[in-house]
């Protein structure tokens, strides 16, 4: 009987009925769910926890049901069953005796439990709310009576409880019976839950439904957690409210709450340590929209918390819903239908144009201007050795600074008299609330001052502390990687750029324009490598490998490309040793092109990592982490791509996994561009070449890539089009290639359609670009040979042929001769010749290991051919396109973009 006593102490009727999506009408009817009912016969009694059907073909007919029995008929299961039911609604089994519990999140959900019970027997509490146009029956909201402590309901335990967490505090003696009376907290207010991170309630917000002259918000001591909780981990869109009560506002709206995470702020000055780290850690966040009141002081708190957010969050776009002066989320949700906030929502207005960030670092907040703001209360730490925060009792100084270890507060108080200067010095951890009340009482004794306005001022200050020591903490733990500001394109700059991107033959002109950088010769490749980095906005980013020999110019052009790309999204390694990009910041590497100069030296757990990193978006490992008490626990720790990537290699062949996920790009080291780099050195030391020149354009190209948004691209040509079936890893291949084809569309976005989905549509000649960008490439994939050894195998032909004419192919030569004759270093041709031999292409065919090896070609391939077979069956398939694809085919796809 004792533990039905508890059942019912515990889990309401509103949660029952809640749970069977059960909504009783204003007069707290229902239509019975226990028989066929045409009119509403159930009445629900929220005062009692019943309900009653007065319904005589009801099988209830004549009983009054409770929790349990309701859940009995209404599963049709018998009373055992019905009690565990019961149980699982709570949340746990309950207490044969329903014991206060004693963890601060245990008392603060035993008392919210009946403050929701409470809201139902309250009509001034039910009055107010239905003039804030809130739903009990959609939000969890209780109602402070401050009875619960008086008469018959005294229990010496729950008031021991209470006051531990704030909801009562002692007050004088003068009860009846002259026992201790007691002060409860958020009397006549409506409440909330504020929970952490595990979802246990960890705080309690109070709104005063009878005093809208004075103070009219509370919260509870030691205030933590957030409302409605910490956001789920999924979501990509987070609405920040000003207010709990707008929050609850929009939490009514199904719609909304399916598509955005909503979190309150507590007023302009309470975007808090805890709702940063909240924010910070939503992996796949991708916009934040403020949803402040229309007033300068909500205008200000967007101002200042988007800037704050954008240093922390440089990839995250932020935006605002505008509202009408003077108005604020649920003004407008009690005078204005649901729809309104869908408006809204649609015509919220960005708060930075380009999500890209400077490649100048910010510089902390210099120790002038730190200050942790919560609630309009302030500490100053403008000396860190000296903490200020000026309470209503008095000043409170921290003589020394702040403890790290988190699990106490030990401090050099100081308390000064606002008007006789006189002092109290104390040492205190204000972690201890006995050594907090014996402080309050001794210190408000000496200086004149009120036990409980200096009770009050001090646990205001140790939530600034908190929130100071989280921060500067916090700063320490944030390295120079991450120190970056948002860089906003100038507008006259972003004209320039579009202007430009809308220009016919975008592709040679933007060509040209990296030949104007400085890249010498490369046509092909400059263009294909500048294509792949810029992919490092898109979800799905491409990866390329620059194969040449030593000394041929490869990393040069790898440098050059990526000076193209804005600096602040570019990362350049010489070395990488085994475990070092494990350790970047989490969110370091998102979107952002990283840039290998010699992938050879890589030891295979970095090669690993970096595999990972391209083809997971991710890395995850298990590591040791050193508490700030000197514990050792276990952690995981996490780096965020997705990364596009280029890389050097002299290699010819590399570990398969990691050639069949990239392109491949062979320099040119052919003799005349050997000729063409040796003439622009000339011209460069004769100061022929204006290097100011080529750094402008490099910035403009830059612009240019800050200027194109990573939209989503279809293309209606994907299956038409098949890759010679010869192509290594041919699956990967074609993945890459449709990938290709997305960045030249997306390139040209100023110029293409869009669907009705607002992505951009590929046109044929986006095909046709991608494949004479890719080409050598695609030809790289099906040869056998890579990319440096074809070039010299080609050479070694066409110097056999030259030297011995019609019978070239029974020629046999020396190393030595081909050496000489082909200006070749000794190690580079050693290592050409035994891939040779390895593959079959040549053999030896006579002379001694100490006097040197004949050899002889054996297998003559036609490379020209390769190369026309693959051409003419590519192009043959876009001629098939082309006649099969009727004009206009495509304008189902959308309609031009604005010009």
């Amino acid at each position: 009987m004792m533990e039905i006593a508890a059942i019912k102490q515990q889990l309401t009727l509103s949660q029952v009925l809640m749970h069977y999506g059960l909504k009783p009408d204003k007069h707290l009817r229902l239509h019975c769910p226990f028989h066929d009912d045409k009119t509403p016969s159930l009445q629900v009694y929220y005062k009692t926890q019943t309900c009653y059907c007065f319904s005589s073909n009801c099988k209830t007919h004549g009983k009054s049901l409770d929790v349990i029995d309701f859940v009995m008929h209404k599963d049709g299961i018998s009373k055992r069953e019905a009690i565990l039911k019961c149980k699982e609604l709570i949340g746990g089994s309950t207490s044969a005796v329903a014991a206060v519990p004693v963890s601060r999140s245990g008392i603060l959900n035993y008392m919210f439990t009946y403050f929701k019970n409470a809201i139902h027997n309250s009509k001034p509490a039910q009055a107010y709310l239905q003039s804030r146009g809130l739903d009990i029956t959609r939000l969890e909201v209780g109602y402070n009576t401050a009875q619960f402590h008086h008469g018959a309901r005294r229990d010496e335990a729950l008031i021991s409880a209470c006051v531990s967490v704030g909801l009562l505090s002692a007050w004088g003696s003068n009860t009846r019976e002259g026992t201790q009376a007691y002060k409860p907290f958020g009397k006549y207010c409506i409440a909330f839950a504020l929970r952490d991170s595990g979802g246990e309630i960890s705080g309690m917000y109070f709104r005063s439904t009878v005093n809208d002259s004075d103070q009219r918000h509370y919260y509870l001591k030691d205030r933590k957690g957030l409302y409605p909780g910490y956001p789920k981990s999924a979501i990509t869109r987070l609405i920040l409210t000003e207010s709990v009560i707008d929050a609850a506002t929009l939490l009514q709206h199904h719609e909304i709450g399916k598509g955005y995470g909503i979190l309150a702020c507590y007023g302009t000055n309470g975007l808090t340590s805890e709702h940063e780290a909240a924010i910070v850690g939503l992996g796949q966040l991708q916009e934040i929209i403020f949803a402040f009141d229309g007033d300068e002081a909500g205008r200000k708190a967007v101002e200042k918390y988007s800037s704050s957010l954008k240093e922390r969050l440089p990839y995250v776009q932020l935006s605002s819903i505008v509202l009408p002066d003077g108005e604020d989320i649920n003004s407008m949700g009690v005078s204005h239908t649901a729809e309104v906030f869908t408006e809204l929502l649609q015509s919220r207005t960005s708060l930075f144009f380009s999500t890209e960030v400077s490649a100048e670092k910010i510089t902390p907040s210099s120790p002038e201007s730190t200050a942790v703001v919560s609630d309009g209360t302030v500490l100053d730490s403008r000396n860190p050795y000296k903490l200020l925060y000026v309470g209503t009792g008095g000043n409170y100084y921290i003589q020394g600074g702040l403890s790290k270890q988190l699990d106490s507060m030990k401090v050099t108080l100081v308390i000064e008299h606002k008007e006789s200067s006189q002092k109290s010095r104390n040492k205190v951890d204000l972690y201890e609330d006995k050594q907090v009340e014996r402080l309050c009482r001794e210190a408000g004794e000496k200086l004149g001052l009120r036990k409980d306005v200096v009770e009050q001022d001090l646990y205001r200050l140790t939530d600034l502390l908190d929130g100071y020591r989280e921060a500067e903490q916090g700063k320490g733990e944030s390295t120079a990687a991450e120190s970056v500001a948002v860089y906003t394109l100038s507008e006259s700059a972003r004209n320039t750029a579009v202007r430009f991107l809308r220009q016919e033959d975008l592709l040679q002109a933007l060509n040209v324009l990296l030949g104007e950088t400085g890249i010498v010769g490369e046509e092909q490749n400059r263009l294909f490598l500048l294509l792949v980095a810029l992919s490092y906005k898109m979800p799905a980013p491409l990866h390329a490998l620059i194969q040449g020999s030593s000394g041929s110019g490869k990393t040069r052009l790898l440098k050059q490309v990526s000076d193209c790309i804005p600096p602040e999204k570019v990362t350049r390694l010489t070395r990488v040793s085994d475990k070092v990009l494990y350790n970047y910041p989490e969110r370091y590497f998102m979107n952002r092109l990283l840039c290998l100069e010699d992938i050879d030296g890589l030891s295979e757990e970095a090669e690993f990592a970096f595999r990972e990193l391209q083809s997971n978006g991710e890395l995850n490992s298990a590591t040791s982490i050193k508490l700030d008490n000197g514990q050792i626990t276990s952690g995981q720790k996490t780096v965020r791509g997705p990364i596009a990537s280029l890389a050097c290699t002299t290699r010819g062949e590399l570990y398969e996994d990691n050639m069949s996920r990239v392109f491949l790009i062979a320099v040119d080291e052919s003799g005349e561009q050997t000729r063409r780099i040796i003439g622009y050195q000339n011209s460069k030391a004769a100061g022929e070449i204006d290097t100011g020149r080529e750094q402008e354009r490099k910035e403009f190209i830059r612009n240019l890539v800050r200027s194109l948004e990573p939209l989503e691209v279809v293309n209606p040509y994907a299956g038409r089009l098949q890759l010679p079936e010869d192509a290594h890893k041919i699956r990967r291949l074609h993945d890459l290639f449709l990938n290709f084809v997305k960045m030249v569309t997306l390139l040209h976005q100023y110029q293409r359609r869009r669907d009705s989905k607002g992505r951009l549509v590929a046109e044929l000649s986006d095909v046709e670009s991608a494949i004479g960008i890719m080409f050598d490439s695609i030809v790289l994939k099906v040869d056998e040979l890579d990319g440096s050894l074809r070039q010299f195998y080609e050479q070694l032909k066409e110097y056999l042929r030259g030297k011995y004419g019609t019978h070239y192919s029974q020629s046999e030569f020396t190393l030595r001769e081909i050496r000489q004759g082909l200006h070749l270093s000794k190690t580079q041709l050693f290592r050409y010749a035994q891939d040779l031999v390895r593959l079959e292409y040549i053999c030896t065919c006579g002379g001694h290991h100490n006097k040197g090896f004949t050899y002889k070609i054996v297998y003559w391939d036609n490379y020209q051919g390769l190369r026309e077979r693959i051409r003419t069956h590519l192009s043959n398939q876009l001629s098939a396109i082309k006649v099969g694809t009727p004009a206009g085919d495509l304008e189902r796809y959308g309609t031009p973009v604005e010009r």
